[in-house]
């Protein structure tokens, strides 16, 4: 779970190398290796969208509204 701003950034990075074209992807990482399969790259970046997500609401409810 992301909990500082920190890990939010860690989590966008990971995110940008995980959407990068799968060749690019599958060169530095062989088909299968680490989760690195089609699946198991989607199932990565919907984890990474949930937990920012997550985090960004709760960084949202903790600033005051301004009008």
């Amino acid at each position: 779970m992301i909990a500082n701003p920190i890990e939010y950034q860690k989590g966008q990075e990971e995110l940008r190398t995980l959407e990068t074209p799968p060749t690019r992807l599958q060169e530095t990482h062989p088909n299968g290796s680490k989760g690195f399969t089609k699946a198991g790259i989607r199932k990565m970046i919907a984890r990474l969208h949930e937990e920012l997500a997550i985090y960004e609401g709760s960084e949202e409810s903790r600033q005051p509204e301004s009008k």
